[in-house]
């Protein structure tokens, strides 16, 4: 027997749980589908602007790794500067670090205690509409990550939430994202002993760096037992940055490098460098289907920020909208609100993102080393501060150094 959902949710990061936990808590038949089983990997960098109440009840110790006051920015590997996220006694704020599988599964794990069907191992592959219902198809995956041809799970539902990220199939069965900016980063998990005495390497501390890869920018992350290094590219010279074909080999000297400035052992051959897609905002479009039976959330919607290169937060506000559209019967309302919420900051994001990225040596010594800009760039990734708001005196401020170095004052380093 086809089991009937009021809403099917294809994809179990933050974007598809959080809409399967707030589309259950309101009463919904749902089920959550997701393609490897949890908790699976997922490549990120796993920093999370600290979002109490979109989180829900989970209490930050199941999931949050190290909680990061500072970030030390550096230019070509030299030129260091730590910037303090809460300078001369600003409101505490800080970044919080998590690995995504233990994060997503948390949030997974949340949302079937409050109703969901959750059920992984599942890869979608197809959607098809009639005028009544979804049908949603979906092959098993083996626990060697191969699929099951002779297994398939199939259901119908009233309502899709797509949170099935860059290469998902939602968009392509509903006719959505068919022109997408996609930007590529790349990471390593290094493991690491906090117990050593490093003078740049805290707990509490992220790394910036902005000069290794041209159009992008490296980092460090803390982890407990790791370190997070990874290298993007946010401002793609084309469309599509997986099309230049150099590149992953690029940003895998960038880490390694990276390594080799902070005087870290290069890692062993039998560890892996993951790569993967950022579907960067480029424009308003339409992110429900024309007849509003199928919405989009997070990464399949493209709401990575054309700036930082960061979506956890976008896909945690997404999928909460697009589940409430549901609920609310006001689905064909979804894009509407999602351009409110998001499209002027990501436009105002892109702006800032053009001039930076194309010069940003200057950028670097007037903007990220400005005392305040540690504390902006958390406010901006939490969002209680909007690009759209920064974005004139910024972007007059980088300029007018080009223009009249001598008469712009550098920040201390």
């Amino acid at each position: 027997m086809v089991l009937h959902y009021d809403v099917i949710v294809c994809g179990a990061g933050p974007a598809g749980a959080i809409a399967a936990a707030t589309a259950a808590q309101a009463g919904l038949k749902t089920a959550l589908i997701e393609k490897y089983p949890l908790p699976r990997h997922k490549t990120c960098g796993g920093g999370v602007p600290v979002v109490h109440s979109a989180l829900y009840d989970l209490a930050p110790a199941a999931f949050v790794e190290c909680n990061v006051k500072y970030m030390r920015h550096t230019w070509n590997f030299a030129d260091p500067y730590l910037g303090a996220i809460n300078p001369d006694g600003a409101e505490k704020l800080s970044i919080w670090m998590v690995q995504r599988p233990i994060f997503d599964d948390a949030l997974a794990q949340r949302a079937a205690s409050v109703g969901a069907d959750l059920k992984d191992g599942l890869m979608v592959r197809s959607l098809e509409l009639d005028d009544r219902k979804i049908t949603v198809k979906a092959q098993v995956i083996k626990p060697d990550g191969e699929l099951n041809r002779g297994q398939e799970f199939v259901a119908t539902a009233d309502y899709v939430i797509g949170a099935d990220g860059a290469s998902g199939v939602t968009a392509k069965a509903a006719g959505l994202r068919k022109k997408r900016t996609i930007a590529l980063g790349m990471e390593l998990e290094l493991p690491y002993d906090w117990r050593i005495d490093h003078p740049c390497l805290k707990p509490e501390i992220a790394h910036l760096e902005y000069g290794a890869i041209p159009r992008g920018y490296a980092w460090i992350f803390p982890k407990a037992n790791h370190l997070n290094i990874g290298a993007g590219v946010f401002k793609p010279t084309g469309e599509d940055a997986r099309r230049d074909r150099a590149l992953p080999e690029k940003l895998r000297q960038v880490i390694l490098n990276y390594l080799d400035a902070l005087h870290l052992p290069p890692p062993p051959a039998s560890l892996p460098f993951h790569a993967h897609p950022l579907p960067i905002w480029s424009r308003k479009e339409p992110l429900q289907s024309s007849d509003g039976r199928i919405l989009l959330a997070g990464d399949a919607a493209g709401l990575i920020n054309p700036f930082f290169g960061d979506g956890i937060l976008h896909a945690i506000k997404s999928g909460s909208m697009a589940a409430c559209c549901v609920v609310e019967g006001a689905t064909q309302h979804y894009s509407d609100r999602l351009h409110a919420e998001f499209a002027a900051s990501f436009n105002a994001a892109r702006q800032l993102a053009q001039l930076f990225y194309r010069f940003p040596q200057i950028g670097y010594t007037y903007g990220v080393k400005h005392p305040k800009a540690s504390r902006i760039a958390t406010e901006l990734l939490t969002g209680e501060l909007a690009y759209n708001h920064i974005v004139g005196r910024t972007m007059r401020h980088i300029i007018g150094a080009m223009l009249m170095p001598g008469k712009v004052r550098r920040s201390p380093v």
